[in-house]
């Protein structure tokens, strides 16, 4: 884990802002989601990146309709269909 030497407060609703040179820096834009992690005693934030809607497949994802859907899904759903 790389530090960065920015601390910020907790407010009284539990938030903390985000600089933005790391939002910058990770592409991480307003109303993107971030996933939560907790490892032992530390808090890990890592980009929202979902998977595929069909197959939880994480690889070889295709946008469609603002969903992303696996080439494998795309393929078993293409025979189910009778297309292939």
């Amino acid at each position: 884990m790389k530090a960065t030497g920015i601390t910020r407060k907790v407010d009284e609703l539990g938030r903390i802002v985000i600089p933005v040179e790391l939002r910058r820096m990770l592409s991480i834009k307003d109303k993107d989601y971030l996933e939560l992690f907790v490892n032992e005693d530390t808090i890990v934030l890592r980009k929202y990146d979902p998977a595929c809607i069909f197959t939880g497949a994480a690889d070889e994802l295709i946008e469609f309709n603002g969903r992303r859907v696996s080439k494998v899904a795309i393929a078993e759903l293409a025979k189910a269909a009778g297309l292939i």
